[in-house]
């Protein structure tokens, strides 16, 4: 019974020294996560401006402008926006290394399972997305 329960034991231990030991990513899913990243920032921004033209087009759009200006000006919001560039520039390192840590799992435990089917499904919504939302 005590062999059971130290080989229980020790077992467990290394399960768990295991789980605390995080691969690095491979530098070549950094640059492709970086790429997606970057080209989505991209569609976002597009995406932006084009509804900002729409705004600027549209009937209401001194309303909208009067809005924007009056919110600007509210102490309220100017606070907010401290705040939450402070948290952002603070949490900024620890977001970094937990993307990391997340991306070297994905590609350790995930990668050989789903990444094939993963990038295939990426790769069609690309094809929807530069249809209706375009980076350019």
């Amino acid at each position: 019974m005590n062999t059971k329960f130290i080989l229980a034991l020790v077992f467990a231990l290394q399960v768990s020294l295991s789980l605390s030991e995080v691969p690095a990513p491979s530098q070549e899913l950094v640059d492709k996560y970086e790429a997606l990243k970057a080209t989505f920032y991209k569609r976002m921004v597009n995406a932006y401006v084009k509804l900002q033209g729409a705004v600027a087009d549209s009937d209401q759009a001194p309303q909208t402008r009067e809005l924007i200006e009056s919110l600007k000006d509210r102490p309220e919001l100017q606070a907010f926006v401290k705040v939450a560039s402070a948290l952002g520039t603070e949490a900024a390192p620890m977001v970094d290394r937990a993307r990391a840590s997340l991306l070297g799992l994905y590609e350790h435990y995930l990668r050989p399972h789903v990444g094939e089917g993963l990038n295939n499904a990426i790769d069609q919504i690309k094809v929807f997305l530069d249809q209706h939302m375009p980076a350019e």
